[in-house]
């Protein structure tokens, strides 16, 4: 063997993830290696295209400096260059085994690191959440009016939660007769035949559901039950406790309302995460390894007592038919792996080189999953017999291709059969959204998720389209043309390559974790738009995002959505270059403020503590769940305005050093904290995020990995 292993991720894998698999620690080296020499020519061959054509773009664009936009000029050359591809033949995905809470169940998805137990447990665990907590914690019940939360139960604003909570009962499972609000009492006939839901309203009427079909289970504990509803796939528990706080002021006793929430979530091994050495991947891998085990837990402070989290069992009822109903207790994993891009030092080849971290990735977090597959876990993952893997940062078809003959490569290495290993690919790269087809055809037998992000998105267009010309500023740019058809193309691709029933279609994140009321108002689009999964930020956020898809048959609009024209690929095209001319200088400022403030308050987080995803203050004090797609976008805003002379340089870096300031004041009660000001010349986190900006335009694709990583080693050393 030609391979140089780091000793601490030997361990790992020698120690910890083969023995139980029963895989020769030899034997596993020797397929590595020959996985490794098989398909890093082709990886490097895929980055050299990147390159290539983005040079190509650029003398575009540099020789068409000062002329108008030609939109059709612009789509032959890419035709030409090879970066928009020939559309083929239509088809439809043929993906199988795949587990209905991708193939037929629409639900909210939870992005979660998998570095934290603590967050990757409660992610698993939020497939069921308490609509009551969920409305009583947050903003989507008002505090007027003696609803104010407080550190003791407030019965005013305990009232108004069950309120809500009958309306949406309401909505998802509606009456004969009356509303549930008017329910006295919740009562179950069992029969031969089956049992059966009976209701009575406070005047003495007898009712029952419109849909009797709509009660599943049952389950009793002395005088406690449970009744289980299921509406467009989604299940309801109507808790009953006559002695419960709760319980005691609703006319019916229900003590709570419990929805099914994070039907899937996504374990991230990449954005979220910050694993720059084999120390920091080892434990990337061995949290996905305890929630493949089962066995991962998480101990900690809460209130003031010692908590211990572990993986939920599965939920048992009667079931109204006979016999008994399982519900799943966790959400359904998968796991993102890293794109093609970035090498780890967990693994030398045999020219010295490191080794491309996504074919370690598909590697490793494949044997993890091979404790679910074989039924080592103590828990189940998948009921179909298949490992979900979420691929990110593929441009165009030969990438995802090169994702196929990996996954390939990997099924062979352990002997699985062919098409276990399903793919999610996520279209937030520009090459990718103009040939997604293309894409979804090259792994048309493992496909079951694709997605869009505005993020990660943008910051590809600005950094494809840098020389076109300077860009307007991030909030303008939401409004114009090419995102909505980017987000509409998406799902007209989804459907017409055959998604609904097999596969995933998903919209992006809602950012702000505790602007609920925002989130409840505004989120509804995303199943409405045909997404049957969308991401969330927490698991309370789950709970209240799974009312819409109550509200909304995703199935249903799908059928109507395929029937609409598909969005515009010109539309697409066209980048959405500003007039800086229309910008006050005081605009400028503070668009180069808003971006200064979020790189910084991220940065400094990622760079001297190793977080790759927390809540971050924004300029406004907003709070803001941020990734490395923020950081993107935000620098090569900033880069483009650099390029064209919208700022300076010199102004770029003070307006750094001002917001330093600012970020250090609002992580003053951070004992872990680390001030940037005003050692600048000397602050390695500072140095990081002001290099992502005035650098930003020499970056591969414009991401931000390679100089975080550079700065997060010098970190660790220092």
């Amino acid at each position: 063997m030609n391979l140089r292993i780091n000793e601490i991720f030997r361990d790992f894998v020698e120690v910890e993830l083969l023995p139980d698999l029963a895989i020769d620690a030899r034997k596993f080296w020797n397929d590595l290696q020959h996985l490794i020499e098989a398909i890093t020519p082709e990886n490097r061959q895929l980055l050299a295209i990147r390159d290539e054509l983005q040079l190509k773009i650029d003398d575009f664009h540099r020789q068409r400096s000062g002329t108008p936009w030609n939109a059709r000029e612009y789509r032959r050359f890419l035709k030409e260059i090879g970066y928009l591809e020939d559309r083929g033949e239509p088809f439809r995905i043929e993906t199988c085994n795949v587990d209905p809470e991708i193939a037929e169940v629409a639900g909210p998805q939870l992005v979660v690191p998998v570095s934290n137990a603590r967050f990757a447990l409660n992610a698993a665990n939020a497939r069921w959440g308490s609509l009551y907590d969920a409305l009583y914690g947050t903003d989507v019940i008002s505090s007027d009016g003696g609803r104010e939360r407080g550190t003791s139960y407030n019965p005013v604003r305990g009232a108004s939660v069950i309120a809500y909570a009958s309306r949406f009962l309401d909505d998802a499972a509606p009456l004969q007769v009356g509303r549930h609000a008017d329910v006295v009492g919740y009562e179950v006939t069992s029969q031969p035949a089956g049992s059966t839901l009976g209701v009575t309203l406070s005047d003495g009427t007898q009712t029952g559901l419109q849909n009797p079909q709509q009660f599943v289970g049952h389950a009793s504990d002395g005088g406690k039950r449970t009744l289980v509803l299921r509406n467009n796939g989604l299940h309801i528990e109507i808790r009953i406790d006559p002695d419960h706080a709760v319980g005691r002021d609703s006319p019916a006793h229900v003590s709570d309302v419990v929805l099914e929430s994070a039907v899937t979530t996504i374990q991230d091994c990449e954005d979220s995460v910050a694993a720059v050495d084999a120390a920091d991947k080892v434990a990337v891998y061995r949290n996905w390894l305890g929630l493949m085990r089962g066995t991962l837990s998480a101990t900690f402070e809460k209130g003031g007592r010692r908590l211990t989290r572990a993986l939920n069992a599965d939920r048992q009822y009667a079931a109204c038919d006979g016999g008994t109903l399982t519900l799943p207790g966790r959400s359904l994993m998968l796991v993102r792996n890293v794109g093609h891009l970035m090498t780890t030092d967990a693994v030398f080849d045999a020219n010295g080189n490191e080794v491309f971290e996504g074919i370690l990735d598909a590697v490793i977090t494949t044997a993890c999953g091979m404790y679910d597959l074989q039924a080592k876990s103590k828990v189940s993952n998948s009921r179909a017999g298949s490992i979900y893997i979420v691929k990110p940062k593929m441009h165009g078809s030969r990438e995802v291709a090169f994702a196929n003959t990996l996954f390939a490569g990997v099924e062979d290495m352990f002997g699985l059969e062919r098409y276990t290993l399903k793919v999610g690919v996520m279209d937030e790269e520009r090459r990718t959204t103009l040939n997604l087809e293309e894409c979804i055809r090259q792994v048309r037998n493992r496909l079951v998720f694709i997605n869009t992000g505005f993020l990660d998105r943008t910051g590809d267009e600005i950094h494809t389209s840098m020389l076109a010309g300077p860009m307007l500023p991030k909030e303008q740019i939401k409004q114009q043309p090419w995102i909505n058809a980017y987000e509409d193309r998406n799902v007209d691709v989804g459907i017409r390559c055959g998604l609904p029933g097999r596969a995933q279609i998903g919209k992006g994140m809602w950012p702000k974790p505790d602007e609920m009321l925002q989130m409840v108002e505004s989120k509804h689009v995303h199943p409405e738009a045909g997404a049957n999964c969308a991401w969330v930020p927490s698991p309370t956020a789950a709970t209240l995002h799974a009312m819409h898809y109550h509200h909304v048959d995703v199935t249903a609009a799908q059928e109507q959505l395929a029937e609409r024209e598909m969005a515009s690929l010109d539309d697409i095209l066209t980048p959405p270059l500003g007039d800086p001319e229309q910008l006050t200088s005081d605009e400028i400022q503070a668009e180069l403020d808003n971006n200064t403030q979020g790189i910084l308050g991220y940065v400094v987080r990622w760079i001297d503590q190793g977080v790759g995803c927390s809540k971050v203050p924004d300029i406004d004090d907003v709070g803001l769940m941020e990734d490395r797609a923020t950081l993107r976008i935000s620098s090569q805003h900033i880069a483009n305005w650099l390029h064209h002379g919208v700022c300076t340089k010199e102004q770029v870096v003070a307006t750094f050093q001002r917001m330093a300031g600012i970020v250090d004041k609002q992580n003053a009660d951070d004992p872990a904290y680390e001030n940037m000001a005003p050692d600048f010349a000397g602050g390695i986190a500072f140095n990081a995020a002001c290099d992502l900006a005035l650098k930003g335009k020499e970056q591969p694709s414009g991401y931000t990995e390679p100089l975080l990583h550079e700065y997060r080693k010098k970190k660790k050393l220092s």
